[in-house]
């Protein structure tokens, strides 16, 4: 496999229906001494709200390749802490060791790249009383380990964005632009 020096992907997976617990990871891959491994390590300082963390899959078992994710939502209470370091991490953790299982990530590669991951977790998930973990946890493993497929293999390329231009818009583009 040739260098892997920057490498972007983005998944959205939909939650069933009721529940709050739609993913939309965003990752970025890269070498470790390279742009994305600069960045990594600025990470690990904290800002307020903004917590970021190394993805483990449980206690004493770091991810490899290094992983650090952060949220795009502002933290506002230990419930949505615990959400995001549990249950969140976990599916994080699990889809990336299983990208490196899968071949999707080098194997012989875990030690020379990193991945830093922004995580969307919507606010009302921790005050949801009928919140189905179970679907947060699928929705968050499924589209991490979308995001890095495509990562990893260029999707979508700009040919696909270009014949998709005038039939494919943003959500919240309907009724404010027509194509």
């Amino acid at each position: 496999m040739t260098d892997i020096i920057f490498r972007t992907g983005e998944a959205t997976v939909l939650a069933k229906e009721g529940q709050y617990t739609d993913a939309m990871p965003e990752v970025l891959i890269g070498s470790v001494d390279g742009p994305v491994g600069h960045g990594f390590a600025a990470m690990l300082g904290q800002t307020v709200g903004h917590t970021r963390m190394f993805v483990v899959r449980d206690l004493n078992q770091l991810v490899r390749p290094a992983t650090m994710m952060t949220t795009k939502v502002t933290i506002h209470n230990a419930a949505y802490v615990e959400l995001l370091g549990g249950v969140v991490q976990g599916a994080t953790g699990d889809a990336i060791l299983d990208c490196v299982i899968e071949g999707v990530l080098p194997k012989d590669q875990t030690d020379k790249i990193c991945i830093i991951i922004t995580i969307w977790l919507d606010p009302r998930c921790p005050a949801d009383p009928n919140l189905d973990k179970a679907d947060l946890y699928r929705t968050n493993y499924e589209a991490t380990k979308l995001a890095i497929r495509r990562a990893m293999t260029g999707e979508p390329t700009i040919d696909e964005l270009i014949a998709n231009r005038k039939t494919i818009k943003h959500y919240a583009l309907d009724g404010v632009v027509e194509y």
